[in-house]
């Protein structure tokens, strides 16, 4: 068994990045036992703005609306939450559902929480291999004395 310590946030926001079909089968195991579910707010579309950061100087500064779905379910009693971006809202349920399993500490947290280290490793890789391509790129400047 991995131990993965990640923030509520986190969770959030790698469940948000989750492949569908991962996502949807998960939840489908998480509610296998018969634990009672409640749809506290089905999935809905709407846009949310976006907020960005220039990486130079840090200054935030909103992108614009971009759509997104999301969902609150009850697990047994316990609250979860999902948003992702784009109209999926079947991944959008099966995230909340994934991330109240996690609040709960129940059984199928563990396989939660290595969908949720698989997606951070499938982002890392895709971000290596971006610098890989941008490394090329870089100008080194030399200060002459």
């Amino acid at each position: 068994m991995i131990a993965h310590e990640y923030s509520r946030e986190r969770v959030a926001e790698l469940l948000a990045d989750a492949p569908e079909d991962e996502l949807v089968d998960l939840a489908d195991a998480c509610l296998a036992d018969g634990i009672e579910l409640a749809v506290l707010t089905a999935p809905e579309v709407g846009s949310v703005a976006a907020q960005v950061r220039e990486p130079i100087a840090h200054d935030h500064f909103f992108l614009g609306d971009v759509l997104a779905c999301r969902a609150e379910v009850s697990l047994g009693g316990v609250r979860g939450w999902a948003m992702r971006l784009g109209d999926n809202r079947s991944a959008t349920l099966a995230a909340a559902i994934c991330d109240a399993e996690i609040v709960a500490e129940r059984p199928q947290a563990v396989r939660v929480l290595e969908l949720c280290a698989r997606v951070e490793e499938i982002r890392r890789l895709a971000e290596a291999d971006e610098w890989a391509q941008l490394a090329p790129t870089i100008v080194q400047f030399e200060e002459l004395t």
